[in-house]
């Protein structure tokens, strides 16, 4: 084993590896609460584990029981392993770990948020909740992605559309005829 001294500025040669930098916590309950406040992560990850484990628990299997293991087994495992997982968040959290600061976004946080943006996707979200049952997913669904599109910032007048009818029409047909889920057809249910 050789001894080599660490090159200068090299964080991750130090023994044990990379080391984090813990700031310094802050005074107070509110304090406490402000530097483990991923607490809340485990306490949401243990909540949907208990959801599903009840959940899975309550299930009726009488009639879809087909050998040993029944449908039961896979909400059982999720909600377990949920319930691990925030279970050690927690561990890892009380014992000082912290989460990395995102240092990779470029987001600017001193900057507004786009509202327009963000009203533009919920309206077509309605138009496309509203419309689904009357005009068909083959329509609604055009508009949904082509408005997602154009909300998003696409001013393609051509080809934005033709993809929007594109992704429609595969998915009606991937979800009627591959998934057997039945979409609403509209004045298109004949046709395809």
């Amino acid at each position: 084993m050789s001894s080599a001294a660490p090159e200068p500025g090299n964080s991750d040669a130090r023994v044990g590896g990379p080391q984090r930098s813990v700031p310094e916590p802050r005074p107070g309950v509110a304090g406490w609460f402000q530097d483990r406040s991923e607490l809340v992560v485990s306490v949401l990850l243990a909540g949907a584990g208990a959801v599903v484990i009840i959940d899975a628990m309550r299930m009726s299997t009488g009639f879809t029981q087909r050998g040993p293991v029944g449908p039961t087994a896979m909400p059982l495992v999720v909600g377990a392993l949920l319930v691990l997982v925030a279970v050690a968040l927690a561990v890892d959290v009380l014992r000082g770990g912290r989460g990395d600061a995102e240092g990779g976004e470029d987001v600017d946080l001193s900057t507004p948020p786009e509202w327009r943006t963000v009203a533009l996707l919920v309206g077509v979200f309605v138009a496309n909740i509203v419309l689904i049952d009357i005009v068909g997913f083959p329509i609604a669904g055009t508009l949904l992605f082509w408005g997602a599109a154009f909300a998003l910032g696409s001013r393609h007048w051509v080809r934005d559309p033709l993809i929007a009818v594109a992704l429609a029409l595969v998915t009606y047909v991937v979800f009627g005829e591959l998934l057997g889920v039945t979409l609403p057809g509209g004045p298109l249910e004949g046709v395809l």
